[in-house]
């Protein structure tokens, strides 16, 4: 089913995200089979689809492939490919793509990507893109597949203003993107700002808040850093109050994305996409104490 036959439905569509394992062949499968093992727990919540990320340059891109056929597979669930402009000239693009397209999957989510660790800054490859709405207008005019987008309720790191990226997520709109998925936030405030911004811009599409539980106190400014992102004041409190209690912190992390999932829900929003980091337990958790809220909705 493409992206935009899901999210037509009169309810909360459910995803999650996971990435390829790390390590050598045997290590590998291992932890791969461990994934899956996690990802079995979370089919009782009947997931549209699980997209599946890969590493800086493509790194992992073989892996990631591997992963999104078994996951279609074994599971039975829709995978939702990453693919990046990092690394890639247009014969390499298509090739993937018809890899793809002949395995009937039949959505990807696009984005610009980061720059390959060691490097500081984005590099144009030679005859490849260098902005995601170029991947997303190459894709379409290509092959008839749904297209997912990454949008930033706190603005793109790079970018100078809240403005230019509405802007340039309105390019990728244009040229095709089908949803938006957004980076994590824990302040919903932004995000409704940031749903405020791009209607206002004419961007009309589905646009699903992406969802990350804190589950230890090592990931808050991990996380801040990493994604520029904001971690409101009681948040950060409550979790210092038990820093030094492993268990307390991650329930203190799953109660806090227990509450802003019910706020966005009751705001009416497509659905919830959640940044798993391969682990079942904190999503479960969640998904179970937002249960009577998500019924209300379908």
């Amino acid at each position: 089913m493409r992206l935009k036959e899901i999210y037509q439905a009169n309810k909360p569509v459910i995803s999650f995200e996971i990435f390829p394992p790390k390590g050598a062949v045997e290590e590998k499968k291992a932890r791969i089979e461990a994934l899956f093992s996690e990802l079995k727990q979370l089919t009782e919540f009947n997931p549209s689809f699980i997209s599946v990320t890969y590493g800086a340059g493509g790194s992992t891109r073989d892996r990631t492939l591997e992963i999104v056929f078994k996951i279609r597979d074994e599971l039975g669930i829709q995978p939702l490919p990453h693919y990046t402009c990092v690394g890639s000239d247009k014969s390499e693009i298509l090739k993937y793509l018809e890899t793809l397209y002949k395995g009937d999957i039949e959505n990807i989510l696009a984005l610009r990507g980061d720059p390959p660790k060691g490097e500081a800054t984005f590099i144009k490859p030679e005859n490849g893109f260098g902005y995601a709405n170029e991947l997303v207008d190459y894709i379409k005019s290509s092959f008839d597949i749904g297209i997912a987008v990454a949008g930033y309720p706190e603005g793109h790191p790079e970018c100078h203003s809240k403005e230019q990226d509405i802007l340039n997520l309105k390019k990728k709109v244009d040229s095709g993107a089908d949803i938006i998925v957004t980076q994590l936030f824990f302040d919903n405030k932004m995000f409704f700002d940031f749903l405020e911004k791009a209607s206002n811009a004419g961007i009309n599409i589905p646009i699903i808040p992406g969802i990350l539980p804190i589950t230890n106190y090592d990931q808050i400014d991990k996380m801040a850093s990493m994604c520029s992102c904001t971690i409101p004041e009681s948040l950060r409190k409550k979790l210092e109050r038990h820093g030094d209690d492993a268990e307390s912190v991650r329930q203190a992390g799953i109660e806090f994305a227990s509450q802003q999932c019910r706020e966005l829900i009751d705001n009416e929003i497509k659905g919830l996409h959640f940044y798993t980091l391969n682990k079942a337990f904190a999503v479960s958790e969640i998904l179970k104490n937002i249960s009577l809220t998500l019924n209300k909705q379908r």
